[in-house]
């Protein structure tokens, strides 16, 4: 069984180098097709080490830095080759291949970046961190409880953008010696802005129920997913009622960590397969597509785990229903939003038709739903997070020039201390 084992993870390396080359390959030839980059056009960066596995990390950012770039020009660094491919298939923003330091530091001899964006805490982005004289910004892959919002890595980054008033008391309550008013920028969610898509049906007098699970998680305190406690029976019971529609979005690492987890996603899509198939004006969608705004627009309902997704849909200021982790060692912060919204335990899950009605029509859990979504995002009028966006990267613009000014000054007093002494 030893030898067995041995084989498979051998076979597996070899896959993976294969690939890694093929991509490599790839990414080259298309840079080749593009031609390089303008010299002196960008001022902000924003990078990116993941292969393509973490893509949605990037994605959900292309519509506010597309929007930001009509006045800062915008580039992604790319480490990984799989991440250099999909960025540059994507074509939402111009991309730098920079797989080796040297690479980077040829970059830098050629962009005058003054900013440095960074959407999740990869260890290779310190190897960015190397670089000063420029603002390393964390501005997440999204706003959440989960313990990754309140890393300790946040100290790594001269600022981080966040969504509001629930990030910093989450990061006070946890963060020791960490400067809250001087690093953290509030911007609620610029994403909402541009919660856009083509919608796949016709609306019609149907429900419409977001179901958009997380993965199974790589360790107990993080198993939030619910595909396999609740999933099944949830959809099963909206799948028989002829009044809802059924979106599914599950996170594109489902599986990946335990097989029996994304067996159960594959009977989920297959359940929605054979329900259209037997009521094709049903429309429910099995949705995996990159794209994210038009099911939090769509949706009367969404049914969400512990995730960024139940801060993305809270963004929307929507009625939602989060489930509750059936396994007791996953780590819940329920000092904000979780400790008042409205929870769907696993025991439950097949009634979830009542809980649907309970939380559509009940005034005080609506009441209670708008309270945390200005507390979590501020003023969620249109086109008010992209404001607050694009003033802290103003902010970080006019403090960029007054310390390379006074740096500047600093250096011309230290030649004329020179002058003074030969």
């Amino acid at each position: 069984m030893a030898i067995v084992s041995d084989v498979k993870k051998a076979v597996a390396l070899v896959r993976k180098a294969v690939r890694a080359r093929n991509a490599h390959r790839d990414v080259r030839h298309a840079l080749r097709e593009r031609g390089p980059l303008e010299r002196g056009a960008f001022p902000i960066a924003v990078y990116f080490a993941d292969s393509d596995v973490n893509m949605y990390q990037m994605r959900q950012w292309y519509r506010p830095l597309q929007e930001l770039a009509k006045t800062w020009p915008v580039l992604v660094i790319a480490r990984n080759a799989g991440g250099a491919k999909a960025l540059l298939a994507d074509g939402a923003l111009p991309v730098a291949f920079a797989p080796e330091i040297k690479h980077i530091e040829k970059l830098l001899r050629r962009q005058p970046l003054r900013i440095v964006l960074y959407v999740n805490q990869n260890t290779r982005n310190f190897q960015m961190f190397r670089y000063g004289r420029r603002w390393h910004v964390f501005i997440n892959h999204g706003e959440s409880d989960k313990m990754y919002m309140t890393t300790n890595q946040y100290k790594a980054y001269d600022y981080a953008l966040v969504a509001g008033q629930a990030a910093r008391d989450r990061l006070a309550r946890t963060l020791w010696n960490y400067d809250l008013d001087a690093r953290t920028i509030e911007i609620g969610r610029p994403q909402a802005d541009h919660y856009t898509g083509t919608v796949p049906f016709e609306p019609d007098a149907r429900t419409v129920v977001l179901y958009a699970p997380t993965w199974e998680g790589d360790r107990p305190a993080a198993h939030y997913g619910s595909v396999r406690t609740h999933g099944e029976a949830l959809v099963t019971a909206l799948l028989a009622d002829p009044r809802y529609r059924v979106i599914y979005r599950p996170h594109p690492r489902s599986g990946v960590v335990d097989p029996a987890f994304g067996e159960a996603n594959r009977r989920i899509v297959r359940a929605i397969q054979a329900a259209n198939e037997a009521d094709p004006a049903a429309r429910h969608v099995y949705d995996d597509k990159p794209e994210l705004g038009w099911q939090l627009a769509v949706a009367d309902v969404a049914i969400v785990d512990i995730s960024a997704m139940v801060y993305d849909r809270l963004a929307a200021g929507k009625p939602l229903l989060v489930t509750r982790p059936a396994d007791d060692r996953a780590v819940v912060d329920e000092g904000g939003y979780l400790g008042a919204c409205e929870w769907l335990h696993a025991g439950d899950a097949a009634d979830v038709i009542a809980q649907i009605e309970r939380v559509r029509s009940d005034p005080e859990v609506t009441a209670r739903l708008q309270h945390w979504v200005r507390h979590y995002f501020g003023d969620t009028t249109p086109g008010a997070p992209t404001a607050r966006f694009h003033a802290a990267i103003a902010h970080l613009m006019a403090e960029w020039d007054a310390w390379h000014a006074r740096s500047e000054d600093e250096a011309a007093a230290d030649d004329a201390d020179d002058d003074a002494t030969d």
